[in-house]
């Protein structure tokens, strides 16, 4: 038997405790505003399954002793993360999304937020007004504040990047951030980004830290990541953490003495999979994230920025390559170098599973061995997957 727990609302309405093995509706899906949730209305245990059973599908190969059951957190209240589209004025803005019209779409009231995320929309909407932020209008091409990208830690504190057109508010934003640290006691880095291209670019290259901290901490079991401003980092991250656990077993089980993370972001494998005796090496393009990864990193890990598969070719060949890659996949390159350099196993973390399976077929040298899907994002017909493959 079911229930029915509603997520969404009105503006500015903190989600509740999340609502396990339940119907989960959002009046926002359902009054068509938002319709991101493909998949709202169904029942998160059925949601599982049939990611489960696509992923099983899709990588015939994997005996079914292979598969370790699917890993579901919570179904509502787990985003980290919100990428907020500024729309309508600086007096009443919206946060959320544009309409077909190229209008603010306000969805503040989205209850797949994280509750502490939740709560700093009503404050930070505010905070637009009091520095007359004036939002991007799209369609007339005008205005300056384009996205807020708000994070929350699994410590409630906050990170708040204002993405601006230009440097114009900036002056104002800085006069008026001591009245947002008051008004949000967990806002820890404060940052804007100057994006002024007229395209569908979330962010630019410059980047203008605000605030005394530079990064913040994101705690995943006992490992402390550290999460620049324009770095990558899991949207969910009760699921993240279940992601780097399920790889650091696998990897346990293997025993190697060395180990290659390319695309490693922050170091969120590289750091779990750290161990005495074994050497780990981060590679990412991001210099921002691979600082904040070498301040997070103990002895044994090193990290180092640049391109993940020059940087493979140049150093000696692991006992085990770990790769997360973005949507889009490996590419051809990376995975022919994988396919024939010899290494004996290769973690394979996806969240794209048509990338995925495209990368496995590239590296025939290479057969999966072990998988599990592990429900990154609920409500969605996307998951994470990860696959161990061997070489043989």
């Amino acid at each position: 038997m079911t229930t029915t727990a509603y997520i969404g609302g009105s503006r500015l309405r903190t989600p509740p405790a999340p609502v396990y093995d339940a119907v989960v509706r959002c009046d926002l899906f359902d009054a068509g505003a938002c319709r991101s949730c493909v998949w709202m209305g169904r029942e998160h245990a059925a949601q599982v399954n049939d990611k489960h059973d696509a992923a099983v599908a899709a990588l015939a190969d994997i005996p079914a002793d292979g598969w370790v059951a699917p890993f579901a957190g919570a179904e509502a209240g787990y985003r980290n993360r919100a990428k907020l589209v500024a729309g309508g004025s600086a007096e009443r803005p919206t946060l959320g999304i544009l309409g077909p019209d190229g209008q603010g779409v306000d969805l503040t009231g989205c209850g797949l937020y994280e509750p502490a995320l939740a709560a700093s929309f009503e404050a930070l909407a505010q905070f637009v007004t009091l520095a007359d932020l004036v939002p991007y209008d799209v369609p007339a091409r005008r205005g300056e504040l384009k996205y807020l990208l708000v994070t929350v830690s699994p410590d409630g504190e906050l990170m708040v990047r204002f993405v601006l057109r230009s440097t114009e508010a900036l002056a104002r934003i800085r006069k008026h951030l001591s009245w947002l640290h008051e008004a949000l006691g967990s806002l820890v880095v404060a940052s804007v980004n100057i994006q002024p291209a007229h395209a569908a670019v979330l962010e630019g290259s410059r980047e203008i830290v605000l605030t005394r901290a530079e990064a913040l901490t994101m705690q995943v079991g006992d490992v402390a990541l550290r999460l620049a401003p324009r770095s990558f980092f899991q949207t969910n991250s009760e699921v993240a953490g279940a992601l780097y656990r399920q790889a650091a077993t696998w990897a346990d089980d293997l025993s190697p003495a060395s180990v290659l993370d390319l695309y490693c972001g922050v170091g969120g494998f590289a750091l779990h999979l750290a161990a005495p005796g074994r050497q780990v090496t981060g590679i990412e393009v991001s210099a921002a994230a691979v600082a904040g990864a070498q301040q997070a990193a103990g002895p044994g890990v090193v990290f180092h920025a640049g391109d993940a598969l020059e940087l493979a070719q140049a150093g000696d060949l692991p006992d085990l390559v770990v790769v997360n890659p973005p949507r889009r996949g490996l590419g051809v390159d990376l995975a022919r170098w994988l396919d024939e350099s010899g290494v004996p196993h290769v973690l394979y973390s996806s969240c794209h599973l048509p990338s995925l399976v495209a990368d496995l077929a590239a590296m025939p040298g290479l057969r999966p061995v072990r998988a599990r899907v592990l429900d990154m994002f609920p409500q969605t017909t996307h998951a994470e997957v990860l696959v161990l493959a061997e070489r043989g």
